[in-house]
């Protein structure tokens, strides 16, 4: 809940300056933990924020580490920590899925473009992941970047999934309306079926009401905006998606796969990032299985059809 862009610090979460003195913190975290403890009235998932938080800070050691990775004092980059540059691929031997295109690759140029933008002219910037000037940027460029984040992250479980599976990211979804940014994040092909997912950072908790994506940072109408993409491939492409997948950091779910039903015919899921690999394996309920010849075919069609943003 603290390694996203859009996530307050531990110092926001106990509502001290970072630079508080030992005491100051301490007495801040008490205060916090009473305001927010079940117990008293408070809420839960507020009261196991104040929880991390102090693990992150508590110690001195363990701020000094807090503060070298997020931008608070002087910046050292660790080379094991979470860390919002592009990772590159890891050594692994293991049969991977066939993948096409680059994931979050069209939100991190956007990022780039507009971080520096909003840094000034004749401003370098010699680190445009650096954390504290991240933390600073305006909130729509540090949703680009937690956007782009996401997107990776689901493409590195999809690429775990094994040779039986086919992915295509960031894929141009324009459609009739023209809209030229209009990507669908990863269209799935896999024996449980064909399937359109979003990837996506909210900044905070979500709910679904009525087929539909509500609560955190949330704009919009995602899950609609999902499907509405979806059909624009399907039409290019002649192929049926089985259904809809919208991937969420854990912590923004109350929990883990949440059965959505079907939205404008197409069965939903909605799933916290470790469950991804599980709910692409047994299927979304209700979706179509694609198998034998037909896998063949659709990803053909895919692979005439499909082009990048």
């Amino acid at each position: 809940m603290f390694d996203s862009p859009l996530s307050q610090s531990a110092y926001d979460v106990l509502g001290v300056a970072a630079d508080a003195g030992d005491e100051d913190l301490r007495r801040a975290y008490r205060l916090r933990l009473r305001a927010t403890h079940p117990d008293t009235g408070g809420d839960a998932a507020a009261f196991v924020q104040v929880q991390r938080a102090w693990e992150l800070v508590g110690t001195p050691e363990s701020r000094a580490a807090y503060d070298r990775g997020h931008g608070f004092g002087e910046y050292a980059p660790q080379p094991d920590a979470p860390g919002w540059r592009p990772r590159g691929a890891p050594a692994d031997t293991r049969p991977k899925a066939r993948v096409y295109g680059h994931p979050g690759g069209w939100r991190r140029e956007r990022y780039l473009v507009l971080v520096r933008e909003w840094a000034g002219r004749g401003v370098d910037v010699d680190d445009p992941y650096d954390p504290a000037l991240v933390r600073r940027a305006p909130h729509e460029i540090r949703r680009l970047l937690a956007d782009a984040l996401a997107e990776e992250e689901t493409a590195r479980i999809v690429a775990d999934l094994g040779m039986g599976f086919t992915v295509w990211h960031d894929v141009a979804a324009s459609g009739r309306r023209g809209e030229p940014d209009a990507k669908l994040d990863h269209i799935v092909l896999s024996p449980s079926g064909l399937y359109g997912v979003l990837s996506e950072d909210f900044g905070g908790p979500v709910s679904l009401r009525r087929g539909e994506l509500v609560g955190g940072d949330v704009d919009g109408a995602p899950i609609a905006e999902l499907l509405a993409r979806m059909r624009v491939i399907a039409r290019a492409a002649g192929v049926r998606f089985g259904g809809a997948i919208v991937v969420l950091p854990d912590d923004d779910l109350p929990q883990a796969i949440v059965e959505v039903g079907r939205v404008r015919g197409i069965p939903v899921v909605v799933c916290a990032r470790s469950a991804l690999a599980t709910v692409l394996r047994r299927g979304v309920p209700g979706a179509r299985d694609v198998g034998g010849n037909e896998m063949f075919d659709v990803r053909t069609r895919l692979q005439h059809a499909v082009s990048f943003v």
